[in-house]
């Protein structure tokens, strides 16, 4: 059962402008996510899949349109309340992974936890739990550079989620994986929503990425195309 929209976006475009020249990177986009949803953009590059993950993420915003997520109208946010809303609500997987290369697995998820106000021993907590969740309980001590990608990937993830975030959002998170550890990957993305009902919202151009999705939704050249009837199932996992 699907609660109420996680995301609604209504007539939303983002236009890039440089000098004299104007580049439409989405244009009257409209989508609904559900809560418990997982979503897959497919497109080319070019097409406007990450530019839309930015803007629900609150990295980046729209030129026009409205953007609701989580009921927040995040459009109209000063940069201090954006920053404490993202830091609130939102989980980010990227595809280079972007862990501190000076700091531990446990020390890279626990990051995040700095900014709340929660104790060391809260913190130690979460943080033990989300290492566990993506089975890495056993390289807690280990830096980056001591783990595999598909590894560093999963400290990403468990950093993305030690929060308890309301939507988890991933851009292109296999893009620099082998097979097997990409595999790995979708499967605890696949796991954190069935198990957890966690919403997740990923960018991908891998058809077989997009298998682990609820709903898959492609974009083209800034637009956002209708969802065909087949594209929204249940994903037998």
């Amino acid at each position: 059962m699907m609660g109420k929209p996680v995301i609604e976006i209504r007539n939303l475009s983002k236009i890039f402008r440089r000098d004299s020249f104007e580049v439409v990177a989405l244009e009257n986009a409209n989508l609904t996510v559900e809560a418990g949803e997982f979503l897959c953009l497919m497109g080319p590059s070019g097409s406007g899949k990450t530019t839309l993950l930015n803007i629900i993420a609150g990295i980046d915003r729209p030129t026009s349109g409205e953007l609701r997520v989580l009921g927040e109208d995040v459009a109209r946010l000063d940069e201090d309340r954006l920053a404490a809303w993202r830091n609130a609500h939102i989980g980010f997987v990227f595809q280079t992974f972007n862990l501190i290369p000076v700091l531990t697995a446990y020390e890279n998820v626990e990051l995040p936890l700095l900014l709340t106000r929660l104790s060391a021993a809260e913190r130690q907590k979460h943080v033990l739990a989300a290492l566990e969740l993506v089975g890495l309980a056993d390289r807690i001590r280990h830096y980056p550079r001591q783990l595999s990608g598909g590894q560093e990937q999963r400290v990403a993830i468990a950093r993305a989620i030690v929060s308890d975030p309301t939507l988890l959002v991933a851009d292109e998170p296999t893009g620099d994986l082998d097979a097997h550890s990409a595999e790995e990957i979708l499967d605890i993305l696949s796991r954190l929503n069935r198990e957890f009902k966690k919403t997740i919202v990923m960018v991908t151009h891998d058809p077989r990425a997009a298998h682990y999705a609820t709903v898959t939704r492609h974009l083209e050249k800034g637009q956002l195309l209708p969802l065909e009837p087949e594209s929204r199932q249940v994903a037998e996992r």
